[in-house]
């Protein structure tokens, strides 16, 4: 796309008067045109629309643009200030100067898709003697062909190159329309120049974000290799690379996988502390890196990839239904021997495992996601080839014990030694033989152990309480009156059926009496039997509704709550609890406790500690009754006294309740006489007496049942 400002009729003029360089042809004689008067409003105004233009292109080389935004935007500007015919911008890289962006170039003339070495060349001194250029049309030798003209337009050519610190990085070329004279030209020439000025700042601004990002990432990397040589172990060092390789590689996912004689496992995958290897995408991600590692080169796949190969096609579909990824690397992580100088293939290098790159949300990788990914899967292979190589010594753990040991073991520590030991065996004798109270712990509560739960026996809203919190009540007291507005209109419904029943029957019992005493016309046989039969249902409806009215009477007495014992209220806030509130059927409404007889302890036991309990409860050879379990307790309320119990009940069954997790319910009967003060509901913390054990069984029994629950039973 070309940007043209708006050009007068007038000749334009020259805006810098700087002196050409001179050019190794012999440009053509130019002639001045004849002049006509120019208006020096339009004058002024063209010279403000191009100082515009200027100051667009300073703030677009001061601003963060891209490369390629900068240079369209730059030489759109250009152009339209010099009012050319089209541009090109000339990149240098290692093969040379590449067409990296134009405008308007095919109306020039210029064949860009034809090579031009003559052209080529010119840009070439151009970028090797850093001077601006102008080249007349078809500047070359005479009647030579395209390929041998510097200018194969018939435009002028005017050309400038973009320097950053006294290096060429590009070329700007200008075709504009010949017929100028060489003030004129000048005037070109300087413009260009001035704007090649402004686009070397942006280069160096480039250049500095560029060694700013480098910097950036070579600090990232000093934590990666320093993370993932840190340890010797393999977890560690695994984790390590996972976690620290995702962030300088800039992905979401990334996976260490080791190779095991022929098979793969996933040692770590960034943002997880564990692994489940036997989860289905950690077999599939598992089987797939194991099709790609033989072949022993980089796989990379995307969302939008074409054919793949056919050994790996099975695996790489199944991994992907699971994973999701849009964007898929495995590179194969080899190290070379050190002791050896002659090349070695990639199939011949050794083996340690595989770095899988995984992006979720976007297919199109980085621009320089392969180096970070190179960087990365080169210190990996170091840290595994470091690790494996350690681990592979013999009797490592053997040796680490003994170095471990150090002047410990040396000859003239033998007496410290020696003391160390004994004093080591004896701890252990100890731990091993001398018996200990072994007391199982367990939270709870304090409560009468004559205890009732006041249920609501139908659905309603309770109308009036009669007790408040500390009354005492008799059995069968009236405790609070509930109303049902659905119970009444359904008692409301079948007396109206019950009266409507009831006139129908009288209505056919008349009819038929009628009819038997009637001199006149008299219903037939088939009529008077209809009635009968009529009379009979209507009375079968009759004895059903008074039976669904006893039931709705019985129904409208279990409105009114009865105390089932005798006792004190122990609810709190009963008021503001049920006073006008809807109660479900089977709602625990009201506690009723009486506080003047025995009282008992609710303690609820760990299920995990529910073996050692059936232990101590069994039955042992030579007595005759199972003694009851003893228990001392401490009150929340009186922290510094000890009370004792007995156990007189165990449930059978565990239940989940609250932070306590799955208990077993344990009773203990308490004499109340021993209790400072007696308080419902108040935190008990108890213990349970399970006979000795060994000292060290008690010490560390926590330790003993993690290690049997979750590493014995395993392997």
């Amino acid at each position: 796309m070309t940007s043209q400002a708006p050009r007068s009729t007038a000749t334009p003029q020259p805006v810098f008067a700087a002196q050409a360089p001179a050019y190794s042809h012999q440009p053509p004689v130019y002639t001045q045109p004849a002049t006509e008067p120019v208006d020096p409003t339009l004058l002024q105004d063209t010279r403000n629309e191009i100082r515009q233009l200027v100051g667009e292109v300073a703030q677009l080389a001061a601003s963060d643009a891209s490369p390629s935004e900068f240079y369209e935007g730059f030489l759109s500007r250009v152009l339209a200030a010099l009012a050319a015919v089209g541009g090109a911008v000339w990149l240098k890289s290692e093969e040379g100067l590449r067409l990296a962006f134009h405008a308007n170039l095919p109306s020039t003339g210029f064949p860009a898709d034809q090579d031009l070495p003559a052209h080529r060349g010119l840009l070439a001194r151009v970028a090797e003697t850093k001077q601006a250029l102008v080249v007349p049309p078809h500047a070359g030798t005479a009647g030579a062909s395209l390929q041998s003209q510097d200018n194969p337009t018939q435009h002028l050519l005017v050309l400038a190159p973009l320097q950053l610190d006294g290096e060429t990085q590009a070329i700007v070329e200008v075709f504009q329309r010949p017929g100028g004279g060489p003030t004129t030209q000048r005037g070109y020439l300087r413009f260009l120049v001035q704007m090649a000025d402004l686009a070397g700042d942006f280069l160096k601004t480039q250049h500095l974000k560029q060694l700013r990002d480098r910097q950036a990432l070579w600090q990232q990397v000093e934590q990666f290799v320093l993370a993932v040589h840190r340890s010797l172990d393999l977890m560690p060092t695994a984790y390590a690379i996972a976690n620290e390789g995702r962030r300088i590689i800039g992905c979401e996912r990334v996976s260490l996988i080791l190779w095991k004689a022929g098979r793969c496992e996933v040692l770590a995958v960034s943002g997880l502390d564990s692994l489940d290897r036997r989860a289905a995408q950690v077999k599939r991600l598992a089987e797939l890196t194991r099709c790609v590692l033989k072949a022993r080169e980089p796989f990379w796949h995307t969302h939008a990839s074409g054919d793949v190969p056919p050994q790996i096609e099975a695996a790489l579909h199944s991994y992907l239904d699971q994973s999701h990824a849009r964007l898929l690397g495995v590179i194969p992580l080899t190290i070379a021997p050190a002791n050896t100088d002659q090349p070695i293939r990639a199939s011949e290098l050794p083996l340690l495992g595989a770095l899988v790159v995984e992006q979720l949300s976007d297919d199109r990788p980085t621009s320089d996601l392969a180096t970070r990914v190179e960087l990365v899967a080169q210190h990996s292979a170091s840290a595994l080839a470091a690790v494996k190589a350690h681990q592979s010594v013999f009797l490592l753990p053997v040796w680490k014990a003994i170095g471990n040991l150090g002047v410990v073991a040396s000859l003239r520590a033998l007496p410290k030694t020696l003391a160390v030991v004994i004093a080591f065996a004896a701890v252990v004798a100890a731990l091993v033989l001398v018996p200990a109270d072994f007391e199982v712990a367990a939270r709870g509560k304090l409560q009468p152990a004559e205890r009732r739960e006041v249920f609501a026996q139908i659905s309603g809203v309770v109308d009036s309480l009669n007790v408040h919190h500390g009354d005492f009540v008799q059995m069968n007291q009236p405790l609070m009156q509930l109303t049902s507005h659905e119970l009444e209109e359904e008692l409301t419904a079948l007396l109206g059926e019950q009266s409507t029943v009831s006139e129908q029957q009288a209505a056919t019992q008349r009819a038929l009496l009628d009819n038997r005493h009637s001199t006149g016309a008299r219903l037939s046989s088939a009529d008077e039997n209809r009635l009968n039969a009529e009379l009979l249902e209507l009375n079968q409806r009759l004895r059903n509704l008074e039976r669904e009215l006893t039931l709705f009477r019985e129904k409208q007495k279990q409105l009114q709550v009865l105390s089932p014992t005798a006792g004190h209220v122990v609810s709190w806030k009963v008021e503001q609890l049920l006073l006008h509130r809807p109660v479900e059927r089977g709602q625990a409404l009201l506690s009723i406790a009486d506080p003047s007889g025995p009282w008992e302890l609710e303690l609820y036991v760990p299920e995990r500690r529910l073996k050692h309990l059936a232990a101590a409860r069994q039955l042992q050879p030579g007595q005759q009754a199972r003694e009851p379990l003893e228990v001392t307790f401490t009150l929340a309320s009186h922290p510094g006294q000890t009370f004792r119990g007995r156990v007189v009940e165990v449930e059978h069954t565990a239940q989940v309740r609250g932070e306590d997790g799955n208990t077993i319910l344990v009773r203990v009967q308490i004499d109340k006489s021993q209790l400072p003060e007696l308080h419902d509901q108040v935190t008990v913390t108890g213990k349970l007496y399970c006979g000795e054990r060994p000292l060290g069984f008690v010490w560390f029994v926590d330790l003993l049942e993690t290690v049997q629950t979750k590493v014995l039973f395993w392997l």
